[in-house]
């Protein structure tokens, strides 16, 4: 309570983060691995499937990503439900396990081990029973200590803020951002952070097998623009805190390069199977035979647009709602998560609309569609005479 009401200085910020880092195991990684060992921490968004096409692309590029992610509790899936779609995938995993996965295949995304940062969980225990969960300084030390328990060399943060993030303003992602920064940056963490919008949904899909199907296409180099902008983004500035490129851009080509030539697609079908999926069912994901893969919703609805003029928004969070409600999220830990339902959007921001023409298909197993996921979706829909001029998602990197 105390650190929750007066907060904390860098230095007491970067020695908590120490104290919770090695409460626990550690990995230990090969010495010719030196240099190479990378991951991507995201604050959470909507439609956030960044890690699926990333983590594979780095691989593809010589790193080594030992992706530690977690489940969503609340509107949407987490990585691991979004992976869990696909048959047979495992993200249960020993630290002996993580290891043979990297050096089999480059990268793995699977669930934090019990040995890592026991201390945390602790800690938030005590901040969710004591409402001191939205601590500055306490949010760092966790996400940061889990992530120096992997024995980084670097690590890029996708900092959201916005209608769909935990944090809704920017001022609120930069400070967050730069504690976050230098605590890491304190432990031998080479770390960037990049400051990313979150007012609509991450991409076209969300939903968990229909984000799966979406970053499969990312990994043909294909997909939405705004989810290939992260991914490059995320992993151009990984590489150049990684130091193996000479600046962001030249790590973003390198990326870009990895999803035309097929290898980042390769790399996420052997990790596939490394974690557990058969080798038929990983080779139909990934030449995009989803019908044989996914189990598809019972019903599809699709929702028209009233008027004709340009998308303004999406608002991201109704639209997590709205699938929260098709029980593609969960509320609480011990809740089934349906991979199948969701929603897929057939327009953008910046895009015109014309009157009665779909501007999202609802994937949903109940029949009648619940009122309530069309009135929140209806409601997310913004729509102006006024051109919009769309910008990037990222607006800042803070080093």
């Amino acid at each position: 309570m105390a650190i929750y009401m007066k907060g904390m200085t860098v230095a007491e910020t970067s020695s908590l983060t120490r104290a919770i880092t090695y409460s626990g195991e550690t990995f230990h990684w090969p010495q010719d691995w030196n240099g190479s060992v990378v991951d991507k921490h995201s604050t959470g968004g909507v439609g956030d499937k960044v890690s699926l096409p990333l983590a594979p692309a780095l691989a593809a590029c010589g790193m080594k990503v030992p992706m530690i992610s977690g489940r969503g509790l609340g509107h949407t899936g987490g990585t691991l439900d979004k992976l869990e779609s696909i048959p047979g995938f495992c993200t249960t995993f020993s630290g002996d396990e993580i290891k043979r996965l990297l050096s089999e295949v480059g990268c793995c995304i699977v669930g934090q081990t019990k040995d890592i940062v026991p201390a945390d969980k602790v800690l938030y225990s005590r901040r969710d029973v004591t409402g001191t969960v939205e601590s500055w300084p306490l949010i760092s030390s966790s996400i940061v200590s889990k992530k120096a328990a992997e024995s980084l060399t670097a690590l890029v943060l996708d900092t959201k803020f916005g209608k769909g993030a935990f944090m809704k303003t920017e001022a609120e992602a930069r400070q967050l951002a730069s504690i976050m920064v230098e605590a890491s940056n304190s432990v031998g963490v080479k770390t960037a952070a990049l400051l990313t919008r979150m007012d609509s949904p991450v991409g076209w899909a969300v939903g968990n097998s229909l984000e799966v199907i979406e970053a499969v296409q990312c990994l043909h180099g294909n997909g939405p623009a705004d989810l290939r902008e992260l991914v490059l983004q995320l992993g151009g500035h990984l590489l150049l805190l990684a130091e193996k490129v000479s600046s962001a851009k030249e790590g973003a080509d390198m990326i870009a390069c990895k999803l035309h030539d097929g290898s980042a697609l390769q790399t996420f079908q052997q990790m596939c199977i490394a974690q557990g999926v058969s080798e038929e069912v990983a080779k139909e994901l990934c030449e995009q035979n989803f019908t044989k893969v996914f189990r598809k919703s019972q019903h599809t609805t699709q929702l028209i647009s009233p008027e004709t003029g340009y998308v303004h928004e999406i608002d991201a969070m109704l639209a997590a709602e709205a699938c929260l409600v098709l029980g593609a999220g969960r509320n609480n830990a011990s809740d089934a998560v349906n991979h199948a339902v969701g929603i897929v959007l057939e327009t953008t921001p910046g895009e015109r609309l014309q009157a009665g023409t779909a501007w999202v298909t609802v994937h949903h197993d109940n029949e009648p569609l619940d009122e309530a996921v069309v009135q929140l979706l209806q409601r997310s829909l913004l729509v102006k005479h006024e051109v919009l001029n769309v910008t990037s998602r990222v607006v800042d990197v803070i080093v």
